[in-house]
């Protein structure tokens, strides 16, 4: 086959390639919230009082998120300066090496205080990688995509969120079958390890990537930025709050569905962890099929449309989803999570094509890094504990619903004032750059 006719690869290349990571990204988030909430308080922080240790070993699990917004104006200045492909090389090396780390780390009981030390260091580090690969793994897909199907392959990347969700819960309930003193001695460490095998092959692909041609263009034209992360907030501020805004709501509402759950099926159903997840683990289904069929729908009729769209029904969805999980029937609890995850899965899957519209290319990187990373924080790190204490003060799920229909709410309006990026111009004072290969 000639070189003219010959497929252009790179988009799906790169969807793949974005796809690893936000599924690594998504793993280790369910997988360390897991083992900080059940067994780290036992390996890292033993303490007098289990509940002490217990909320220290939590608060090593809210360190990556504190570390994410120095990885997004890094790496987010670094992605407009030197491009979007050797960047992610770099993000995803990172991940690979802390999370390797955590699985061979020696306990407290084997090198003392240096054992949570050098965890939360992993987590550091893991948590600046994060803060370029979400936003980096997005403009590689959507740069690399025809125009007409921008939608669909941000949509597949995003299927990343559920699907490492699901292998992250899956690997640690079959460690959890086995045996106490098993398990702690090094049961644990497995899941953590097995987390190289997607690393590898994500470095596999990006490696064979091109540079976004989006990007290449913006070197052609001399537009490529001196400081890019000074001129995103100069020009762009604006754009960089409502993004951050338009993330709050899904962050919320999947946070709240994915993590919270466990406690909230506990201390108010009386519902094992095992009953929840039964039913949580197939409802995330949804996630995998909804997304690329929004996608496909934002290719035809626009990613704006699907996104405030999805957005007043996460409003409307929370008010019928507690009633249903009170049932403690598994078919209706079942129902109630596809329905919140259907809503969810839309406005998610808009986050690729329809926030990387808002930014010129030469500030892409930086403005969506900041923004979605300081949204993710917003919605994300937080919603476990606001729930619990809107739990505690209230003793009703409405109030719970109630934050995760204002933070939709908040998101809808965001999404309805975000506004496409004019053409890129070159710019004064910028640095040229060599084309890649």
């Amino acid at each position: 086959m000639s070189a003219a006719t010959t497929p252009n690869r790179q988009p799906v290349r790169a969807a793949l390639a974005g796809w690893f990571g936000t599924t690594i990204e998504y793993y280790d988030f369910a997988l360390y919230g897991l083992a900080a909430s059940l067994l780290f308080p036992k390996i890292f922080f033993p303490a007098a009082d289990p509940v002490v240790g217990t909320l220290i070993s939590l608060s090593s699990f809210g360190v990556g998120f504190v570390a994410r917004p120095l990885g997004a104006l890094l790496f987010g200045h670094l992605g407009d300066r030197m491009g979007r492909k050797s960047i992610l090389v770099t993000t995803l090396l990172m991940m690979g090496v802390a999370t390797t780390a955590i699985g061979l780390l020696p306990s407290y009981g084997q090198i003392g205080i240096a054992a949570p030390v050098l965890l939360v260091v992993a987590r550091i580090v893991q948590g600046v990688s994060l803060g370029g690969e979400t936003s980096g793994a997005v403009l590689l897909t959507v740069e690399h995509a025809e125009e007409h199907r921008r939608g669909l392959l941000g949509g597949i990347l995003n299927t990343g969120t559920a699907v490492g969700t699901i292998l992250a819960n899956g690997a640690f309930l079959l460690v959890a079958q086995l045996p106490q003193d098993d398990l702690l001695a090094w049961g644990w460490r497995v899941p953590f390890l097995l987390s190289v095998l997607l690393v590898v092959a994500g470095l596999v692909i990006r490696l064979r990537l091109r540079e976004s041609p989006e990007f290449a263009g913006v070197q052609v034209t001399g537009s490529v930025r001196k400081l890019p992360l000074v001129d995103v907030l100069r020009r762009c501020g604006g754009t960089v709050v409502l993004v951050t805004l338009a993330t709050v709501g899904a962050g919320v509402v999947f946070t709240v569905a994915s993590v919270y759950v466990l406690t909230y099926g506990q201390t108010a159903l009386g519902l094992g962890t095992s009953t929840t997840l039964g039913v949580l683990l197939p409802a995330l289904v949804v996630v995998v099929i909804g997304a690329p069929l929004y996608g496909r729908l934002a290719d035809r009729v626009g990613a704006r449309t699907v996104f405030t769209a999805t957005a007043a029904a996460m409003v409307v969805l929370p008010f019928g989803w507690f009633p249903l999980l009170g049932t403690g029937n598994h078919g209706l609890m079942l129902l109630g999570f596809a329905l919140l995850f259907a809503g969810y899965s839309g406005n998610y899957a808009m986050f690729p094509v329809f926030f990387s519209r808002a930014f010129p290319v030469s500030l892409r990187f930086s403005g969506m890094a900041i923004g979605f990373t300081v949204g993710t924080i917003a919605g994300n790190a937080f919603a476990p504990a606001v729930s619990a204490s809107l739990l505690e003060s209230t003793g009703s799920w409405v109030a719970i619903a109630g934050y995760m229909a204002a933070a939709s709410a908040v998101s809808l309006v965001a999404g309805l004032l975000l506004r496409e990026a004019p053409a890129e111009v070159p710019a004064t004072g910028t640095a040229r750059a060599g084309v890649p290969a």
